[in-house]
């Protein structure tokens, strides 16, 4: 493993990767205060301060690990979860669906924003490799983000925002899942199956999204 090669990808992944994380568990704070629950708020979580979202396992032990173990070709990380008592919220059943959608939301948001200043950079003629890779990985982390917290699996958004949508039954069937589905997770990333059927596909999508998005810009600048 090239040692000065893992230092520039540290320095062009690490604000993308702060941003995209912090912003994301701040979402789901301020959508909890706003539908009633100000548990997060309480604990000081409503930030975009990064160290008071940062795990220390989750967020740079584990990334590390999996880099070196993998040559790059497979991350993954966490951040601390933002307390949510869903008891709290006006509508607990509505309302976490919302709380739930808020990190993926604040995620492709970020993505909209850093291929906004990627096609600006170009139209300036700013040539400069580093700023570049940057909003590039800007783009890849938050869509990565963005589509692997959908999975329809809790504890991941994706799992909230189905049994939030689901009969009650049903849902609380999904919810028993829970204590087991990160490992749940995991098994079906190593076994390429998250990868494969759920984060190409939507990734795939997110592109086309900003790609559709930007294009009038894009013409203008042209």
């Amino acid at each position: 493993m090239d040692f000065s090669n893992l230092i520039q990808t540290v320095l062009v992944y690490a604000l993308p990767v702060l941003f995209a994380i912090t912003v994301h568990e701040a979402a789901h704070g301020y959508a909890a205060r706003h539908f009633g629950d100000p548990t997060a708020a309480m604990l000081g979580r409503i930030t975009l301060n990064p160290a008071r979202h940062i795990d220390p396992v989750g967020t740079i032990l584990m990334p590390l690990l999996l880099y070196f173990a993998t040559s790059g070709a497979f991350l993954f990380g966490y951040a601390k979860p933002v307390p949510v008592n869903f008891g709290k919220l006006r509508n607990p059943k509505r309302d976490m669906v919302w709380v739930a959608l808020a990190g993926p939301a604040s995620n492709f948001v970020q993505a909209a924003l850093w291929a906004l200043l990627l096609v600006l950079l170009a139209a300036a003629g700013v040539q400069e490799r580093f700023f570049l890779a940057m909003a590039k990985a800007g783009v890849a982390v938050n869509l990565v983000m963005w589509a692997f917290n959908l999975f329809p699996l809790p504890p991941l958004d994706g799992g909230r925002i189905l049994a939030g949508l689901l009969p009650r039954r049903q849902a609380q069937w999904l919810s028993r899942v829970e204590p087991w589905g990160f490992f749940i997770v995991m098994a079906l990333v190593v076994a390429g199956v998250v990868g494969s059927l759920w984060l190409r596909p939507l990734m795939s999508l997110g592109y086309g999204a900003l790609n559709l998005l930007l294009s009038p810009l894009i013409a203008v600048l042209r």
